[in-house]
């Protein structure tokens, strides 16, 4: 196995100084830049057959997926299809993922969640949520791919905060961005306040990675926004941001921008699971829904300005900070002031049964960041950075004094930030990514869409410094970075043969072969460079085929492809994988049908053909 500890080694200056061109632009403009260019390019250049110290998991919003790159350099190693069909690798084509789509074809991906062992990430799973229909998936790091999708989620409209990961991976979150009736009827909007509601869920994580809802819970009908789970003191809690706690339904940006505090609310899940085994829960629409107006202790609200977007706990889990995107501050709440807080009951008020806890019995610094504050992450030395969306500005502050210590530009208006294992009880401190929501001028012009700009800036010099611009495509809203040697070794570089367990696998041509169910034809197909086997079949018109095509190659990198030509049947097959197409021709003729992936110098003769023969032909 080839190492993946970046070296820097003497030949690669001449390298270096053809990169520094290249990134002039990441390191002129506002704010503490790097003094030398060369410099920037050495600390993020990785010499070719070299690895990255990191990957980052970003999220493609929109576009339903996820975005691999490699830190420091930058470099775009791989789009893990998730929520939206893809046809390079044929995600949503064979019968398998199209049926874990449901029907879907697209999704919205916001906020990538890795597993965690001890409040570490641990390299295995990587969760992801879809806010446009309520669903979780999970990328199993072991081969970068999507292999459950749970949901839609019942009575969650809009899984917007979501998909944090508790400290050992038991849960992950989804919370409601829009409020709707519970369960999802007909009710007048002007009934708003009264008929409609928000819901938690929080879906159980099995040792094996499965996900099952486990419980939900009912919420007045606040906007839920982002969430992160407590850590050593705080475990067994997550922490939910809100807008809208006017209740309003219209002219948002107005009516539900009017309170000075919205809230986060803290929710003991341990007392969610203790309901539920207490039949304290009614079922709606399939789901355990628990009022917290019948489990006292389940869930608080703690007052914090102004529309908070994110709320981060820093990585000793007793600070609980509130990002109000409509502030000029960040809010730093104490997790031992809020546990003396419950315990004496200092309350001003409840919502929902939802106690309201006094806001100076809970808060302990108001930091003046500057403006539009949206999320926090930490560098593990008692440091934090907050993301200024108005001020398109990064400031770093001290986790003991509140104060603002460093600010840096970013190219522009930035919204999320991810920090070297930044959601961790131990950050490493090395990187901050900050993903601003446009470029406008950054790259070269390419029309009116325009790419996201995520910019690269080194946490390791004693002020921060922007080193490298990275685009990306639409739209990452937030990420995770994790050391690429917490990755690797779980890392298959083929999928052996023999734990292939697809019941229509096969070894070699002699397995191989055609047989009918009614008007079904079953093909099971040998695929290795550079034929496939059987490469000649004849259906009838009005029967239905179904691939069944395993590659038997056990070499790493040789994947193959199958598409038939004037159709939508494409898919790739990975060394030692099985996947079904179904296909069902509309017309008598003959169907060409090709490796789609290229994978040898004989690619081009790996093709067969499929005859259909009219009615009454045979």
């Amino acid at each position: 196995m080839r190492r993946y500890v970046r070296t820097r080694p003497a030949l690669a200056l001449t390298v270096v100084a053809a990169a520094i061109a290249l990134l002039v632009s990441a390191c002129g403009g506002g704010g503490q830049q790097s003094s030398s260019t060369g410099d920037a390019a050495q600390r993020v250049y990785v010499a070719p057959g070299e690895y990255d110290d990191y990957f980052a998991f970003l999220s493609g919003g929109h576009s339903g997926q996820v975005f691999v790159y490699g830190l420091p350099s930058g470099r775009h190693l791989n789009t893990i299809p998730v929520f939206t069909p893809e046809s390079a690798s044929g995600w949503g084509f064979d019968e398998d993922s199209k049926a874990m789509l449901g029907g879907f074809l697209w999704g919205d991906a916001h906020h990538p969640g890795l597993s965690e062992t001890d409040g570490d990430y641990d390299g295995r799973w990587l969760f992801i949520n879809d806010m446009a229909n309520a669903r979780i998936a999970r990328i199993d790091l072991d081969v970068f791919k999507t292999k459950q999708i749970i949901g839609p989620l019942p009575n969650v409209s809009a899984n917007h905060a979501s998909t944090f990961v508790t400290e050992n991976t038991e849960y992950v979150f989804a919370a409601s961005r829009f409020s709707a009736p519970v369960p999802n009827t007909y009710q007048s909007i002007a009934d708003y306040k009264n008929k409609f509601n928000g819901v938690i869920a929080a879906v159980a994580i099995g040792d094996d990675g499965t996900m099952n809802l486990d419980f939900e819970v009912l919420t007045p009908p606040f906007h839920w926004d982002k969430s992160d789970a407590g850590k050593g003191p705080s475990h067994g809690w997550v922490f939910f941001s809100c807008y809208n706690s006017e209740q309003a339904y219209t002219k948002l940006e107005v009516n539900a921008s009017q309170n000075e505090r919205d809230f986060i609310a803290a929710l003991d899940w341990r007392k969610g699971r203790e309901a539920v085994a207490a039949g304290k829960f009614k079922m709606v629409d399939g789901a355990k829904v628990i009022d917290p107006a019948d489990v006292p202790g389940l869930m608080y609200l703690l007052p914090t300005p102004k529309s908070p977007h994110g709320v981060d706990i820093d990585p000793s889990g007793t600070r609980i900070i509130g990002n109000g995107k409509l502030a000029a501050v960040t809010v730093v709440h104490s997790f031992e002031k809020f546990q003396a807080a419950v315990a004496e009951e200092d309350f001003i008020g409840e919502y929902g049964g939802i106690p309201v806890l006094r806001y100076e019995a809970t808060r302990v610094a108001e930091v003046p960041v500057g403006l539009g504050p949206l999320h926090t992450q930490f560098d593990g030395k008692g440091f934090a950075y907050t993301s200024l969306f108005l001020d398109s500005q990064v400031a770093k502050w001290s986790l003991d004094t509140y104060e603002v210590i460093d600010k840096v530009d970013v190219h522009y208006s930035v919204g999320h930030l991810a920090a070297s294992e930044g959601d961790t009880k131990h950050p490493t401190g090395e990187w901050l990514l900050s993903l601003n929501k446009i470029s406008k001028d950054r790259y070269l012009p390419m029309g009116p869409t325009h790419p996201e700009g995520a910019q690269l800036i080194d946490l390791t010099r004693p002020t921060m410094e922007l080193i490298l611009d990275i685009p990306t495509y639409m739209e990452p809203h937030y990420g995770q970075i994790i050391k690429a040697d917490k990755v690797i070794p779980r890392v298959k570089t083929i999928f052996p043969i023999e734990e292939n367990h697809h019941a229509q696998r096969v070894l070699n041509e002699s397995e191989t072969g055609i047989t009918r169910d009614g008007k079904d034809v079953h093909v099971k197909m040998v695929a290795v460079r550079t034929h496939f086997y059987p490469d000649t079949l004849t259906v009838d018109l009005g029967e239905t085929v179904y691939f069944h095509v395993t590659n038997v190659e056990q070499d790493r990198d040789i994947a193959h492809g199958f598409g038939i030509l004037r159709s939508n049947v494409d898919f790739q097959i990975e060394p030692g994988e099985t996947k079904t197409a179904k296909f069902t021709p509309d017309k008598p003729g003959i169907y060409p049908f090709y490796c789609s992936n290229f994978c040898s110098a004989l690619h081009q003769e790996m093709q067969g053909y499929l005859a259909v023969r009219p009615p009454g032909g045979r």
